[in-house]
């Protein structure tokens, strides 16, 4: 554990990019936590007589055409937008690695299968493909979920896929073979592990494409639905104001939108440098 420790902050002490990702996402996991606490109003109260207000003292990111703060939406938000990209890509990676783990491992009809199928999910426009999941099953945030996940899944199938099949014949899975190792034990302990490091990069890059999925089937009207706060609602209600003036409606969510994909692009290679084995010697 102490090592650990020492290895996770020399990480990212060593490089000031890599502490500003993780304050960043550090920030952003506290406003999920806490955003109710957080908000200073209530993020789907409408109050007529406040409507339009530009950013103040007391709205510090305005009002919308509802009266509402947007400041306590965007902060709101922040949970079910957060919510949806990490459970999407957790099931996406899991299901995906052991895919391709398999893929990768057995060849043969294993691997023709588990290709051919991940072959026939590249063959669809991916956002295409999602909003037509959602569309025929129902814009609940659980079928957002899943469409996300699925669309996924070529991703990680293959990257791990290509990479047991380079270390599947290494001296490393020869020895757990010779020790009485069964094929899921070397699998799951011995060639899983190794092939993380290239993931870690993967599954961050890929949590700012799922929120920015997530927002844009929300933004096409095919996602989470009003008054309910979510970072693709709040932008598409505020483009339509942007020609009028009210130009804050659809500015501060869409930066805290880049800001989050911003912050998950740059967090990838922190990642791969805490969880890379020969990164610890």
């Amino acid at each position: 554990m102490t090592t650990t420790l020492r290895h996770t902050r020399y990480v990212i002490s060593e490089n000031w990019v890599t502490f500003g990702a993780f304050a960043l996402f550090l920030g952003f996991v506290l406003l999920a936590i806490f955003g109710d606490a957080i908000a200073p109003y209530n993020p789907i109260a409408s109050n007529s007589a406040n409507a339009f207000r530009p950013p103040s003292w007391s709205h510090w990111f305005g009002t919308d055409q509802l009266g509402r703060d947007i400041f306590s939406r965007v902060v709101v938000a922040t949970r079910l937008d957060l919510g949806i990209a990490v459970l999407a890509v957790a099931l996406s990676f899991l299901v995906g690695s052991a895919m391709g783990t398999c893929a990768g491992y057995f060849g043969g009809w294993t691997d023709r299968i588990i290709s051919r199928l991940v072959d026939t999910l590249m063959a669809f426009p991916l956002f295409v493909l999602a909003m037509g999941m959602v569309a025929a099953l129902g814009n609940t945030i659980e079928n957002i979920i899943y469409a996300t996940a699925i669309i996924n899944l070529p991703l990680y199938t293959r990257v791990v896929r290509s990479e047991v099949l380079v270390q599947r014949q290494a001296g490393f899975v020869d020895a757990a073979r010779l020790v009485g190792n069964g094929d899921w034990r070397i699998m799951a302990r011995h060639l899983f592990p190794n092939v993380m490091p290239v993931m870690m990069v993967h599954v961050s890059l890929n949590m700012g494409w799922a929120i920015l999925n997530a927002a844009g089937l929300s933004f096409i009207g095919l996602g989470v639905q009003p008054p309910t706060p979510e970072w693709g609602i709040m932008v598409a209600e505020g483009a339509n104001y942007i020609i009028s003036g009210q130009w804050w409606l659809a500015l501060f969510p869409g930066a805290v939108l880049m800001l989050a994909v911003f912050c998950f692009n740059l967090l990838g290679d922190g990642l791969r440098d805490l969880i890379d084995p020969r990164m610890r010697t």
